[in-house]
């Protein structure tokens, strides 16, 4: 739609004239930032020069190796999203396979190897997760002459442990 054609004269209300004039700044463009001055250029150059023919060539690549590159890191990608789409299409059967919509007779054996790589490594993760939440057994630490705890099933019982003699100046047993 068209905006009608607006007459330019002077607006001689002040606060109608600085609205205006903030509607229209907002519109212009922005002036462009004139970026790298002329000064940090140079020193971008001298100091690329001052490095090592060696250091200079390291990270240039030709258009050829920078494709190679650029398509290592795409096939690497798309292995990573069709191993996270299997694994969400086999979590996906094995959901249908516990509300019975589907039946493992019509699955074929890729489809079954996978859901049943993919439930091992659910319960490994499961046991792992556990490992982590049961509270752990450590050996008790002994040290020369000192006491050591134990929490058995009949409570907290104090064994004192005889070490090696010391010199007056070590710590007191407690």
């Amino acid at each position: 739609m068209a905006r009608k054609k607006v007459d330019i004269t002077y607006i001689s209300n002040p606060t109608k004239r600085k609205a205006t004039f903030k509607k229209r700044k907002n519109d212009e463009p922005a002036k462009p930032e004139v970026w790298p001055s002329d000064q940090g250029v140079k020193s971008v150059i001298s100091s690329f020069r001052e490095v090592s023919k060696l250091e200079q060539s390291k990270k240039m690549l030709c258009q050829e190796s920078l494709l190679r590159k650029n398509l290592i890191k795409a096939q690497e990608q798309l292995k990573k999203l069709k191993t996270e789409n299997r694994k969400k299409e086999m979590s996906l059967l094995m959901s249908q396979y516990f509300t019975i919509e589907n039946n493992l007779e019509n699955s074929n054996t890729v489809d079954l190897n996978d859901n049943s790589f993919l439930a091992d490594k659910n319960l490994e993760e499961i046991r792992m997760k556990i490992d982590m939440h049961q509270p752990q057994e450590v050996a008790p630490t002994v040290e020369k002459g000192g006491e050591t705890m134990y929490l058995g099933d009949q409570g907290l019982v104090n064994y004192h442990v005889q070490g090696p003699e010391t010199n007056g100046d070590a710590m007191p047993n407690l």
